[in-house]
């Protein structure tokens, strides 16, 4: 029988060990005849990027359109399977993909969505570590870790899986990239500037310190013509703001206002 452990200081040298059957549970299987399983969280799988591995569905939306002018999300799922990732790029999350005990077991989909603030575009991107499942609970600190560790990984996929709208449009490489990670532990219910997108997925890319709620970027209170979308498209974030959300709290706040 498995035997949960809760990892008080996080080894990174346990996630090397791949187990094919789930993209949350890894396997260490000790050499002694006597076998003790020990499940060790593990999200998306190498953290090379692989673009043969990468399925782009685009529905809804093109190359052609600033992302400025029509609504443009991000939905990135992990096949446990083929160790594929599966990237939906369309107006709003595409909740399809999101169906099924395992992601809703699992939650390792990575959500993001463009947006103009102010006039200056961004990528805002959600990611859940904890809140809706005890296992959440008990392995937050370790999926909060492999979700930074990863996301570099994530972002590429990002550029590559929309590439062509990146050369039609290359101020989008400079846009800055928000990181929002959602949890009912305020240790890792936070939010991070990750920087330009070119340099976010880069190799010698190092994260910055949590960013002060009003540092984040938030639309006009108004309506305005140098923010778009007005509202969010990413049900997460709405949650936040009162603090409230489905399962237990899965999406309890932020702590900012995300207009």
């Amino acid at each position: 029988m498995a035997s949960l452990i809760i990892p008080s200081k996080l080894n990174t040298s346990s996630l090397v060990h791949d187990h094919p059957q789930s993209s949350l549970f890894i396997f260490k299987t000790p050499s002694k005849l006597k076998k003790i399983h020990s499940p060790v969280a593990r999200l998306f799988g190498p953290s090379i990027f692989e673009a043969s591995k990468l399925k782009v569905l685009f529905l809804g939306v093109d190359e052609k359109k600033h992302p400025a002018n029509l609504p443009r999300t991000y939905t990135l799922t992990h096949n446990d399977i083929t160790s594929k990732l599966t990237l939906a790029i369309s107006q709003d999350i595409n909740n399809s993909q999101l169906q099924g005990w395992s992601n809703k077991l699992y939650r390792d989909e990575v959500v993001a969505e463009w947006r103009k603030v102010k006039e200056s575009m961004s990528l805002h991107v959600h990611c859940h570590i904890s809140g809706g499942h005890f296992l959440h609970d008990l392995f937050a600190r370790l999926r909060f870790f492999i979700f930074t560790k990863e996301l570099p990984l994530v972002l590429k996929a990002f550029a590559h899986g929309d590439g062509n709208l990146l050369n039609n449009y290359p101020d989008l490489q400079e846009a800055l990239v928000w990181v929002y990670f959602h949890s009912n532990i305020p240790e890792f219910n936070r939010v991070e500037c990750w920087g330009p997108l070119k340099e976010a997925g880069g190799s010698s890319f190092r994260r910055g310190p949590t960013t002060p709620i009003d540092m984040i970027p938030c639309s006009c209170q108004k309506e305005c013509s140098c923010c778009f979308p007005s509202m969010t498209s990413i049900p997460w974030s709405e949650d936040a703001i009162s603090g409230q959300g489905d399962d237990d709290g899965i999406h309890q706040g932020l702590g900012q206002k995300i207009r």
